[in-house]
């Protein structure tokens, strides 16, 4: 009876997650706020400004749309993942990769969001070298290795996971085999 009570309340606890997923569904409409207000800048200004200002603020709307999805993602694979499966009622707009995405999927999309996001913000301290400090420039390209180091090193443990899990199913199999024509 109380262990039943215990597993229950930690099985119902997941729903806690449910007004975090919200809140990151409020952050998008925070980052288009941002998006349009830096779009409306560069309207504003496009006459005057040169065009490394230009890439650079273009580049500054390409992190935010890759924040935007990295949110986007996060909120829909962590709440399917961890929370509750999500029914569409077979909605015509449903993007197919919903439901789809496993939390080692998910990890990797992340890791790969913020490595995108960090070149772009790299690329765009390269594009002003000269107003950046070496020591900022070191540092920005010793994150951003950081960054790719971790995303590899994550990609090849999946792997070396999905192949280990593969063997061992493999071998199951087999052994299963073997004793259905021994019988």
């Amino acid at each position: 009876m109380i262990e039943r009570l215990i597993e229950t309340t930690i099985f119902s606890s997941r729903w806690i997650l449910a007004p975090i997923y919200l809140g990151l569904a409020f952050s998008l409409v925070l980052l288009l706020f941002k998006f349009s207000q830096k779009l409306w800048e560069m309207a504003l200004t496009a006459v005057s400004t040169d065009l490394s200002d230009t890439i650079s603020n273009i580049l500054s709307l390409v992190d935010l749309s890759l924040m935007a999805n990295l949110v986007l993602m996060i909120m829909f694979g962590g709440y399917q993942n961890f929370v509750s499966e999500l029914d569409f009622g077979g909605h015509k707009d449903k993007p197919t990769w919903i439901g789809h995405v496993g939390f080692s999927d998910l990890k990797l999309k992340l890791m790969a969001s913020i490595v995108a996001i960090s070149a772009i913000e790299l690329l765009k301290s390269l594009m002003h070298v000269e107003q950046v400090a070496s020591r900022d420039l070191s540092w920005s390209v010793g994150i951003h290795m950081a960054f790719v180091v971790s995303a590899v090193l994550l990609a090849v443990m999946d792997l070396v996971m999905a192949r280990a899990q593969a063997s061992a199913l493999g071998a199951k199999a087999d052994g299963r085999a073997s004793e259905s024509a021994h019988s």
